[in-house]
């Protein structure tokens, strides 16, 4: 079945964010996006209003949309409360034994490790992106996924490049993140919670620690003073 414009619009705009090439706080340009995919601007607004109760975006009075931005106070409760949810999600997960939506988990597990194998960080994201929000949905907790959709927005967008690695340590790193993946699949299917929400866990230390790495970057090397007297 092909996808409409609408549909298409807002699932790009959707990877977008998540990628950071629409990075956080940007004002959208209505007309041009509008123009991009070939919509009038009622569908658009309406395309807004669903990734602004996404979490994507915040609408802004007279002002149009916004990407949601990442402030101090965002990121900070942010790691508060993303072990938690990604572990709730998991053990609830596992309780269930996956159900129906264990093909669709091995599935997104496959896209992301062909993504790593093809070299394609973007494509990785997103079908890390898709892995997780996938694990909510088997969680099948109307009170749990909305938290968890909005965790793994910013998840994402604070993890951008974590799969385009490059030294030996990084690349070990993603290897352990998709066996961290494989493992936490073979304890939804056999019912394992506390396994999972522990594998859970273990794979958001992974993240956080890129996260931190990104956060608080080696400064600047210093100039001594006589040497730079000497270059003046």
């Amino acid at each position: 079945m092909t996808a409409s414009p609408k549909e298409i619009c807002r699932e790009a705009l959707r990877e977008r964010i998540l990628l950071q090439d629409l990075a956080p706080g940007t004002e959208l340009d209505e007309g041009r996006i509008a123009a991009d995919y070939g919509l009038s601007r009622t569908p658009l607004r309406e395309i807004f209003q669903v990734l602004a109760g996404e979490g994507y975006l915040r609408l802004e009075a007279n002002r149009g949309a916004r990407v949601v931005s990442l402030e101090i106070a965002t990121v900070r409760a942010f790691l508060q409360t993303a072990p938690l949810i990604l572990a709730t999600a998991a053990r609830l997960a596992a309780e269930v034994r996956g159900g129906a939506g264990l093909d669709p988990l091995k599935a997104a597990q496959l896209r992301f490790q062909q993504a790593l194998e093809g070299g394609d960080d973007g494509a990785a994201a997103l079908a890390d992106h898709g892995f997780h929000t996938q694990l909510g949905e088997m969680a099948a907790n109307p009170y749990m996924l909305p938290a968890l959709n909005r965790v793994l927005i910013d998840q994402t967008r604070l993890s951008r490049g974590v799969f385009s690695p490059g030294s030996k340590k990084e690349r070990k790193l993603v290897k352990k993140a998709v066996q961290q993946h494989e493992a936490l699949i073979a304890a939804i299917e056999c019912g394992a919670a506390d396994q999972a929400a522990d594998l859970a866990l273990q794979h958001w230390e992974l993240s956080r620690g890129h996260m931190e790495g990104f956060l608080r970057p080696d400064p600047l090397p210093m100039v001594p003073v006589a040497q730079a007297e000497s270059t003046a």
